[in-house]
């Protein structure tokens, strides 16, 4: 994502009206320490129950593989880290976090790093321009972010540029449809759902906001990626949506697998 200084302003405030509109972040330092696992506000506990699981996923199925086969702990960039959960919940198993996002808040952004007793650099960048040397990192995780990129191919070939030679490229909990104009309804509910709550879109950054099956296959063959798909269980609700959707003739929801890459 590179944006003009212009846009990228717009987003990051519209972004911050919404995100405290949700009743993101807290007063209290534990209310982060808590996290993925438990909201102690009880705003948002579906949406971190979600979170929770997939970071459980990731963590048993496939961080402690990796960890077990490097025999060492992994340098790990978390690109959109938001309030620095992960990186935390990374170096309470002495694995070497980075966190990155462009959202900066001390309540909801990478100033969150404060907070937690683990410390790790935190550093404000774009995912198309990162500031780090090649070869760096052994895994690169989208962190419920990827799906703000403006171009995938972009911002995929700087991930890899980061990785070292046989690191893994992880997206977490970025939604995926199996056809793009599923994706592209979704994107259009969700800004007229905005405009009305908000009184604006917040599209002032072109974020494509979903990816799609035939995107996946496209970028395994543009960029060279070997991609391996995890299915994380939600819960029966979660596994019933698609159902429950076309009962209701509404457009097919969104899935939120585990997507792991090795590039070729």
């Amino acid at each position: 994502m590179t944006t003009d200084t212009t846009a990228r302003h717009r987003f990051l405030e519209e972004y911050r009206q919404i995100r405290y509109a949700e009743g993101r972040g807290s007063d209290d330092p534990a209310y982060y320490s808590a996290l993925p696992y438990r909201d102690i506000t009880g705003r948002n506990s579906a949406m971190w129950a979600m979170r929770s699981a997939t970071y459980r996923y990731f963590e048993n199925r496939i961080l402690a593989p990796l960890e077990a086969r490097a025999h060492r702990q992994l340098d790990i960039l978390d690109l959109g880290a938001g309030n620095c959960w992960m990186c935390y919940r990374l170096a309470l198993r002495n694995d070497h976090p980075v966190a990155v996002d462009i959202f900066e808040d001390p309540r909801d952004g990478l100033r969150c790093a404060s907070y937690y007793p683990q410390r790790f650099p935190a550093a404000a960048a774009e995912f198309d321009r990162l500031p780090f040397p090649g070869e760096t990192f052994d895994l690169v995780v989208f962190n419920s972010s990827l799906h703000y990129s403006t171009d995938y191919d972009v911002t995929l070939a700087e991930a890899r540029r980061c990785l070292r030679r046989d690191g893994r490229l992880v997206i977490l909990d970025s939604p995926i449809y199996r056809k793009r104009e599923h994706g592209e309804r979704m994107v259009a509910e969700r800004h007229e759902q905005f405009r009305q709550q908000y009184g604006f879109r917040s599209d002032a950054i072109r974020s494509i906001e979903f990816l799609d099956e035939p995107a996946i296959e496209r970028l395994s063959k543009s960029l060279g990626i070997s991609w391996t798909i995890y299915r994380p269980w939600y819960g029966w609700e979660w596994h019933l949506r698609p159902l429950k959707a076309f009962l209701k003739r509404r457009r097919p929801p969104s899935r939120f697998w585990i997507l792991v890459g090795r590039f070729q």
